[in-house]
């Protein structure tokens, strides 16, 4: 192999690796031999050397957007129902709805918009969650890549699973593809030279109309990684000082600025938090003793390798980098409140520990990228990756039944109907799974609880007294929890609720004036 062909392989393996997990890498973090050669470069011949595998890679991680007839996976549903009403609007038929213009948190919106005009929803949706995996899962490949410099294609098995964790089950799309961008940014920090860094630029706009905490990431992360690589000796532990410290003090002003509220949990659910396995706990308690095993196998990989370096007086200042930004990850998780109530919006900012757990188990992969790879690396992974989409099929299958029941129930009705919905989560979920009954409203009623134009952090608003959905965010949080007093001037209007204990059966009732949407079906207390 020449030089140049060294340099062009900067974020690449070794040729070997096409047979070997166990090739070197072609240069650690903080080595003297950085690579002159353009990252743009660098990505093309990486592309054009393993476009096979890369495409087969590909193809395998979008299985799940497509095993079933539709994609469960919480607010995503709510998104392709609030395209349609977008739809509504444009062409008049939404009396009382508009659209808000707004720069951010509107990413996924515009692209589902745009495709399902081109191609129907259905299509729309498929494709455009396909491209937000997609997005984070190369992000976050690149990222793991950029600063280890080897392609990680051993803990690809571990990063399809956090691509499919709790964030993604969510339905947090926009803040999830802004994750992916931001990603991709910091791997060009790590990797980009000159002209390149410009870059940066156009993808932190890109990444704002996603989500403003990647761009938040793109800066911060950027700039530590940026600062890491030019500091020696000491200084890039009096960095991490400075940024520990300068979360300790954001943490402090908004808990100041603003009504916080903290989160409440375990210790135990603090070391699964710290390793950001908690994404890959969802639908029920099942999941839990798998996101133990991956924790602990994850352990035992770094524990191995890091034995073995030691015993070959091998230094380990290649972990070095990766170990600071992880620690930073994890502080954040820790630091910052779970829930933020913003003056601007009708509902907090809320889910903020489970969010960031996405980028700490992001950045773990970075510390566990260092590893020399090994055969077993990648089987146990594997394996226990099959394990976590086989849980992950039944569930969302179940979910899929539950939609089909949820859209006969509402073509029994004659069109322009309004629905509202108390769905409660399987027992030991940690999702929420109540807007399935929205997208299977679209073309024929109106989910009136459906949370987005009351949240006012979305495109599509309403006015007071519409009859397509409510305006206020008190009505949508009580009629979600089952809480909601129905009005006269909400009628006619028909609930969807769970009537068995398996909580998979769906009935339909008409409600009236003066009682509580929950009174009949399961309640919260019976669902936990």
């Amino acid at each position: 192999m020449t030089d140049q062909d060294k340099q062009t392989l900067l974020v690449a393996p070794h040729e070997d690796d096409q047979v070997s997990l166990e090739a070197e890498p072609v240069g650690s973090h903080t080595g003297s031999a950085q690579s002159e050669t353009s990252a743009i470069a660098s990505a093309a011949h990486f592309v054009r050397t393993y476009w096979a595998l890369i495409g087969a890679i590909s193809a395998i991680l979008l299985i799940p957007c497509f095993w079933h007839r539709r994609i469960e996976a919480g607010d995503i549903a709510s998104h392709t129902y609030n395209a349609w009403l977008s739809q509504l609007i444009a062409r008049g038929q939404a009396p009382g709805l508009w659209l808000a213009r707004q720069w951010n948190n509107i990413f996924f919106d515009v692209l589902l918009l745009r495709l399902g005009n081109l191609l129907g929803l259905n299509y729309g949706e498929k494709i455009a969650a396909s491209l937000a995996v997609l997005i984070f899962f190369w992000g976050a490949f690149s990222l793991v890549a950029a600063t280890t410099r080897r392609a990680p294609w051993f803990l690809a098995p571990c990063l399809m699973m956090f691509a499919y964790g709790w964030t993604f089950q969510m339905g947090f799309v926009n803040y999830y593809i802004s994750l992916g961008l931001a990603f991709f940014g910091m791997a060009l920090v790590e990797s980009g030279k000159g002209w390149e860094l410009s870059i940066l630029l156009v993808l932190a706009a890109l990444t704002w109309t996603a989500h403003p905490l990647g761009v938040v990431l793109i800066i911060g992360g950027g700039t530590y990684l940026a600062l890491a690589k030019r500091l020696k000796g000491r200084g890039p532990w009096y960095l991490l000082s400075g940024a520990a410290l300068s979360l300790v003090l954001l943490s402090v002003y908004i808990a100041w600025r603003y009504p916080v509220i903290w989160a409440d949990i375990s210790p135990f659910d603090y070391v699964h938090n710290f390793a950001g396995v908690d994404q890959i706990v969802l639908y029920g308690e099942r999941y839990a003793p798998l996101s133990t095993l991956l924790l602990l196998f994850m352990l035992a990989c770094a524990a191995t390798d890091i034995h073995f370096r030691l015993k070959a007086r091998e230094a380990l200042t290649s972990y070095q980098v990766p170990l600071q930004i992880y620690t930073l990850a994890v502080l954040s998780t820790i630091l910052i409140p779970r829930v933020i109530f913003l003056p601007r919006y009708a509902v907090p900012f809320s889910f903020l520990t489970e969010r960031l757990t996405l980028t700490t188990a992001i950045l773990g992969c970075c510390l566990l990228g260092v590893m020399k790879p090994k055969k077993w690396h990648l089987a146990g992974f594997v394996a226990i990756a099959a394990v976590f989409f086989v849980f992950l099929y039944l569930d969302t299958g179940r979910l899929n039944r539950m939609e089909f029941q949820a859209e006969r129930y509402e073509r029994l009705l004659p069109p322009g109907q309004r629905i509202i919905a108390t769905i409660f989560p399987f027992q030991g979920s940690r999702l929420l799974m109540n807007h399935f009954i929205d997208r299977s409203c679209i073309g024929h009623c109106f989910s009136y609880g459906n949370y987005e134009p009351s949240s006012q952090q979305f495109r599509v608003r309403a006015n007071s007294g519409n009859r397509i959905v409510t305006a206020s965010a008190e009505s949508a949080d009580a009629i979600e929890s089952g809480e909601y007093v129905v009005q006269p001037g909400d009628l006619p209007i028909y609930q969807i609720f769970q009537c068995d204990l398996n909580m998979t059966e769906l009935c339909m009732r008409e409600l009236v004036p003066g009682e509580k949407n929950g009174r009949v079906g399961l309640h919260p207390v019976q669902s936990q």
